[in-house]
């Protein structure tokens, strides 16, 4: 397994550079603290203990997997220890409200904090990761009395949290979930039904464990409009709020996976377990998107870390493995072979990867910063703003992301050669480990369905429109710049068909809607490679400006811009094949009868 070496200098060029995070937090309210001191000591602290504490559990994590018993599920070896030098250090409060014992920090500076983690151990990631919709859901939605009572111990840390919306016979169409919600003379709830695929439903590393749960109350109505949502604590809070009597609710099992296996994946029974509604009766939904956008970026995270582990581990190999000559003559004349680094086509994987881990860490700090405007922006209108441009680009966060994420992991393993299918190098595991991306938290083809159907059409086009305007302008502003004519024309050039196919999408879609369904996941994958041209321009010309001012660093500003130009020559192009095929119509896909599809 590579061992993990947070990219310090890259975080502090997308952050403070291209996203100028000094002046983006001082437009926040309340996020005095987060000063640039501040923010590099949290980060520098922070990659510290995901390099020397996590990374070194990572595999460990993978071949000993999670043990389950009647008594509950233990983690692997050194995962409970590593879980209270976290609490300690106090970060699972960093961004959480300070009445309820957080630290008030802005959400993007958690999510970079998270992106050290997922990348040096995902799987123990999850554990505090799963924590933050609970606690979001508790925040925006629960009474003062609940919030007294789970709040303070979810963001210390001292309690972890779920979500259990899954069932077996209901995937992503939560409509159809049978779980039921007797109500009881004391206020609270009888739940009943079996949860499945719960990340982090049991575990040996906290002293309780709240889940919040989707379930039916008796007479609601059928579908979507009839699901509300519950607090359904492991450990019933006693008198003083601690952990008291054992609740009817139990880890039945946990999953046998392809990946991610230091984490449980847990079938969750509750078998009349007490819990207490959380927001408004048959509103569940409603409550659980409020945090939805901030879950699914954070999956994205996933993307980026798969990425640049795989790089940094691929990297290294590349430069020290001898294999044949360089076509161009030896560059290793004293050796037996040049390093495998000298060929075009290990070249071709290397500059993909970079190109993959970098663009995604500043489209997820991107959308990050939205987050914060959002929930702190001084005016209702840029809230507003940020909030419609955080919808739009989260689904193509998530989807292309992962997708993109698990491409660089292949290309990981594939420059190890044979090497790489071998478990003791580790790159396999980063492989199996992001395959989940593109399924959990909604797979790519809901969250292409939610971005073409829901933010691009039922908007009439407006949640485009807001993003290809800054595109726009950012083209036009550089218009004239020479340096910068290489990235500004194509780029510019897909900005507009961009919306041109979007129109042409929308009059097929009047004629026959299951020409939104055929055309989506090419639509989304050509949208995150139009996205992700905008920030590689921008990247380019930060590099291109600070080199013509004078730098010290003219060598990671230089690799910035080959990595932008290979990233417009070599993977822009994709796009092209993307708006042929979403342009193909449904016809292809639908005209089939089921009963063709024979064995």
């Amino acid at each position: 397994m590579p061992d993990y070496k947070a990219p310090l200098r890259d975080i502090k060029f997308v952050m403070s550079e291209l996203l100028d995070s000094e002046q983006h937090y001082a437009s926040l309210e309340g996020a005095e603290d987060a000063t640039p001191d501040m923010v590099d000591a949290i980060i520098q602290e922070g990659a510290r203990f995901c390099e020397q504490v996590l990374s070194p559990l990572n595999q460990v994590g993978d071949q000993e997997g999670c043990t389950w018993s009647e008594d509950g599920v233990k983690t692997p070896t050194g995962f409970r220890e590593a879980y209270k030098q976290y609490v300690e250090g106090g970060w699972p409060s960093m961004t959480a409200a300070p009445e309820h014992g957080g630290q008030g920090l802005p959400e993007s500076i958690g999510l970079v904090m998270s992106e050290m983690i997922g990348t040096a151990n995902w799987s123990w990631g999850m554990y505090p990761g799963l924590s933050h919709g609970a606690i979001n859901t508790v925040e925006l939605h629960g009474t003062s009395e609940q919030k007294e009572t789970y709040l303070t111990r979810m963001i210390s840390g001292e309690w972890t949290g779920t979500m259990c919306l899954t069932e077996a016979h209901c995937g992503s169409d939560l409509g159809i979930l049978r779980s039921k919600a007797e109500p009881n003379a004391d206020g609270s709830y009888s739940i009943s039904g079996t949860k499945i695929f719960i990340s982090a439903g049991e575990h040996d590393m906290a002293d309780n464990i709240v889940h919040i749960v989707l379930a039916r109350l008796p007479d609601a109505p059928a579908g979507t409009k009839g699901i509300s949502l519950f607090i359904v604590p492991k450990f019933l809070p006693d008198a003083d709020g601690e952990p008291g009597e054992r609740n009817a609710v139990t880890c039945g099992s946990i999953e046998h996976k392809m990946g991610i296996h230091g984490n449980a994946t847990c079938v969750m029974n509750f078998d009349g377990a007490k819990g207490w509604l959380i927001g408004p009766e048959n509103k569940g939904l409603n409550c659980m998107f409020t945090f939805m956008n901030v879950a699914r970026l954070g999956t994205a995270i996933q993307g980026l870390g798969a990425a640049e582990l795989s790089f940094q581990g691929s990297l290294s190999y590349a430069k020290d493995r001898l294999a044949m000559r360089s076509l161009s003559g030896s560059r290793n004349p004293d050796g037996p072979a040049d390093p495998i680094i000298v060929h075009p086509d290990v070249r071709r994987m290397l500059l993909t990867q970079k190109a993959v881990a970098e663009g995604s860490r500043a489209l997820v700090y991107y959308t990050a910063q939205q987050s914060d405007i959002v929930q702190r922006g001084k005016d209702e209108e840029s809230r507003r703003e940020a909030d419609e441009l955080m919808g739009f680009l989260t689904p193509i966060a998530k989807a292309f992301l992962t997708e993109i994420g698990y491409e660089a992991s292949n290309l990981g393993m594939q420059v190890y050669g044979g090497h790489g299918f071998i478990s003791e190098w580790g790159m396999e595991q980063i492989v199996r480990d992001a395959r989940i991306g593109m399924i959990y938290e909604g797979t790519t083809g809901i969250q292409a369905l939610d971005l073409l159907g829901r933010k691009v059409l039922m908007t009439q086009g407006e949640a485009l429109k807001r993003f290809t305007k800054k595109v726009h302008v950012f083209c036009k502003d550089n218009a004239d710049n020479a340096q910068l004519k290489e990235f500004i024309d194509p780029l510019e050039a897909i900005n507009r068909e961009w919306g041109d196919l979007t129109m042409k999408l929308g009059m097929n879609a009047m004629k026959n809607r299951e020409e939104v369904g055929a055309a989506s996941v090419d639509y989304l994958m050509y949208s995150g490679y139009a996205v992700f041209a905008y920030l590689w321009a921008r990247m380019a010309q930060v590099s291109l400006d600070t080199m013509a001012d004078g730098t010290t660093e003219e060598a990671f500003y230089n690799a910035k811009v080959q990595t932008a130009r290979f990233y417009f020559k070599r993977m822009l192009p994709r796009a092209r094949g993307h708006a042929e095929s979403m342009l193909a119509g449904a016809d292809s896909l639908m005209d089939m009868q089921v009963e063709a599809f024979a064995l």
